[in-house]
Protein backbone atom coordinates (compact mmCIF):
# COMPACT_ATOMS: atom_id res chain seq x y z
CA UNK A 1 0.00 0.00 0.00
CA UNK A 2 1.08 3.80 -0.01
CA UNK A 3 3.21 5.36 2.26
CA UNK A 4 4.72 8.88 2.98
CA UNK A 5 7.59 10.18 4.73
CA UNK A 6 7.82 13.65 5.06
CA UNK A 7 9.80 16.06 7.90
CA UNK A 8 7.83 18.79 9.50
CA UNK A 9 9.87 21.74 10.03
CA UNK A 10 8.16 23.42 12.73
CA UNK A 11 4.29 23.57 15.17
CA UNK A 12 2.90 25.37 11.90
CA UNK A 13 3.86 22.46 9.54
CA UNK A 14 2.72 19.96 11.96
CA UNK A 15 -0.72 21.98 12.09
CA UNK A 16 -1.25 22.04 7.99
CA UNK A 17 -0.72 18.39 7.91
CA UNK A 18 -3.06 18.06 10.39
CA UNK A 19 -5.51 20.21 8.77
CA UNK A 20 -4.50 18.44 5.20
CA UNK A 21 -5.79 15.29 6.69
CA UNK A 22 -9.12 16.61 8.40
CA UNK A 23 -10.21 17.65 4.88
CA UNK A 24 -9.38 13.86 3.46
CA UNK A 25 -10.28 11.66 6.65
CA UNK A 26 -13.34 9.75 5.54
CA UNK A 27 -16.12 8.23 8.45
CA UNK A 28 -15.37 4.70 9.28
CA UNK A 29 -11.54 4.74 9.05
CA UNK A 30 -9.74 4.07 12.28
CA UNK A 31 -6.36 6.26 12.56
CA UNK A 32 -3.18 4.98 14.64
CA UNK A 33 -0.62 7.73 15.74
CA UNK A 34 2.51 6.20 17.23
CA UNK A 35 5.10 8.08 18.69
CA UNK A 36 7.14 8.95 21.80
CA UNK A 37 5.66 11.09 24.85
CA UNK A 38 5.21 14.74 23.38
CA UNK A 39 5.98 13.78 19.72
CA UNK A 40 2.89 15.90 19.11
CA UNK A 41 -0.03 12.98 18.24
CA UNK A 42 -2.53 14.97 20.35
CA UNK A 43 -1.62 18.42 18.53
CA UNK A 44 -2.11 16.69 15.06
CA UNK A 45 -5.23 15.08 16.11
CA UNK A 46 -6.69 18.96 17.72
CA UNK A 47 -5.54 20.23 14.30
CA UNK A 48 -7.54 17.41 12.28
CA UNK A 49 -10.41 18.03 14.18
CA UNK A 50 -10.35 21.85 13.72
CA UNK A 51 -10.54 21.52 9.93
CA UNK A 52 -13.41 19.19 10.34
CA UNK A 53 -15.07 22.72 12.09
CA UNK A 54 -15.09 21.54 15.58
CA UNK A 55 -14.52 24.49 17.95
CA UNK A 56 -14.53 23.31 21.59
CA UNK A 57 -11.65 22.57 23.65
CA UNK A 58 -9.64 19.60 22.27
CA UNK A 59 -8.18 17.68 24.93
CA UNK A 60 -5.80 14.27 25.48
CA UNK A 61 -7.44 11.63 26.65
CA UNK A 62 -4.71 10.24 28.76
CA UNK A 63 -6.54 9.84 31.67
CA UNK A 64 -10.24 9.56 30.29
CA UNK A 65 -9.16 7.05 27.78
CA UNK A 66 -11.67 8.53 25.39
CA UNK A 67 -12.89 11.63 24.34
CA UNK A 68 -15.65 11.84 21.44
CA UNK A 69 -16.25 14.47 19.28
CA UNK A 70 -19.17 15.43 17.06
CA UNK A 71 -18.23 16.77 13.71
CA UNK A 72 -19.16 16.85 9.91
CA UNK A 73 -17.77 15.26 6.96
CA UNK A 74 -19.08 15.15 3.30
CA UNK A 75 -21.72 17.27 5.34
CA UNK A 76 -22.94 14.79 7.33
CA UNK A 77 -23.26 14.46 10.96
CA UNK A 78 -19.97 11.88 12.35
CA UNK A 79 -18.39 11.35 15.71
CA UNK A 80 -14.93 11.20 15.86
CA UNK A 81 -13.76 8.96 18.92
CA UNK A 82 -10.07 9.80 20.20
CA UNK A 83 -8.27 7.33 21.95
CA UNK A 84 -5.39 7.37 23.96
CA UNK A 85 -4.26 3.53 25.19
CA UNK A 86 -1.12 5.13 26.72
CA UNK A 87 -2.46 3.99 30.14
CA UNK A 88 -4.01 0.52 29.38
CA UNK A 89 -1.26 -2.73 31.41
CA UNK A 90 -2.58 -5.12 28.79
CA UNK A 91 -4.75 -5.81 25.60
CA UNK A 92 -7.26 -7.21 27.47
CA UNK A 93 -8.62 -3.76 29.28
CA UNK A 94 -9.34 -2.52 25.26
CA UNK A 95 -12.07 -5.45 25.65
CA UNK A 96 -12.79 -5.04 28.88
CA UNK A 97 -13.34 -1.08 28.46
CA UNK A 98 -16.32 -1.85 25.88
CA UNK A 99 -13.76 -0.18 23.26
CA UNK A 100 -14.10 -2.65 20.25
CA UNK A 101 -18.06 -1.75 19.92
CA UNK A 102 -17.17 2.06 19.36
CA UNK A 103 -15.47 0.89 15.28
CA UNK A 104 -18.00 1.10 12.82
CA UNK A 105 -19.17 2.39 9.44
CA UNK A 106 -20.33 5.26 10.65
CA UNK A 107 -17.90 6.73 13.15
CA UNK A 108 -13.69 8.30 12.56
CA UNK A 109 -11.65 6.36 15.11
CA UNK A 110 -8.19 8.17 16.02
CA UNK A 111 -6.29 6.05 18.43
CA UNK A 112 -2.69 7.04 20.22
CA UNK A 113 -0.65 4.42 21.78
CA UNK A 114 -2.25 1.72 19.33
CA UNK A 115 0.19 -0.78 20.44
CA UNK A 116 -1.54 -1.26 24.17
CA UNK A 117 -4.38 -2.58 22.75
CA UNK A 118 -2.33 -5.46 20.84
CA UNK A 119 -4.03 -7.39 17.91
CA UNK A 120 -7.35 -6.47 19.68
CA UNK A 121 -7.68 -3.42 18.40
CA UNK A 122 -9.20 -2.98 14.75
CA UNK A 123 -6.49 -2.56 11.70
CA UNK A 124 -5.83 0.86 10.97
CA UNK A 125 -6.83 2.78 7.57
CA UNK A 126 -3.28 4.85 8.14
CA UNK A 127 -0.74 4.38 10.91
CA UNK A 128 1.32 7.84 11.35
CA UNK A 129 4.30 7.52 12.60
CA UNK A 130 5.53 10.86 14.27
CA UNK A 131 8.90 11.76 15.98
CA UNK A 132 10.41 14.84 17.24
CA UNK A 133 13.79 15.73 15.04
CA UNK A 134 15.76 19.22 16.22
CA UNK A 135 12.87 21.53 16.35
CA UNK A 136 10.59 19.86 13.84
CA UNK A 137 9.16 16.39 13.40
CA UNK A 138 9.52 13.50 11.51
CA UNK A 139 6.25 11.46 9.93
CA UNK A 140 5.30 9.00 8.42
CA UNK A 141 1.70 8.31 6.87
CA UNK A 142 1.25 4.16 5.84
CA UNK A 143 -2.19 3.28 3.90
CA UNK A 144 -3.37 -0.02 4.90
CA UNK A 145 -6.85 -0.12 3.10
CA UNK A 146 -7.70 1.12 0.07
CA UNK A 147 -9.79 4.09 1.49
CA UNK A 148 -6.41 4.64 3.32
CA UNK A 149 -4.59 4.47 0.05
CA UNK A 150 -7.38 7.52 -1.29
CA UNK A 151 -7.22 9.46 1.59
CA UNK A 152 -3.27 9.33 1.09
CA UNK A 153 -3.49 10.07 -3.09
CA UNK A 154 -5.90 13.38 -2.01
CA UNK A 155 -3.22 14.56 0.51
CA UNK A 156 -0.06 14.02 -1.54
CA UNK A 157 -1.26 13.94 -5.25
CA UNK A 158 0.75 12.19 -7.61
CA UNK A 159 2.53 14.87 -9.77
CA UNK A 160 1.22 15.04 -13.77
CA UNK A 161 3.41 13.27 -16.14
Amino acid sequence: MRQQKDFLHDENATAQLGAALGHVLQPGMTIHLHGDLGAGKTFLTREMLRAMGYTGRVKSPTYTLLEPYSVKLQGRPVEVLHFDLYRMSSPQEFIEAGFREYFGSDKLCIVEWPEQAGTLLPAADIAIFIAAEGEGRTVELHAHSDLGATCLENLYPSPNP
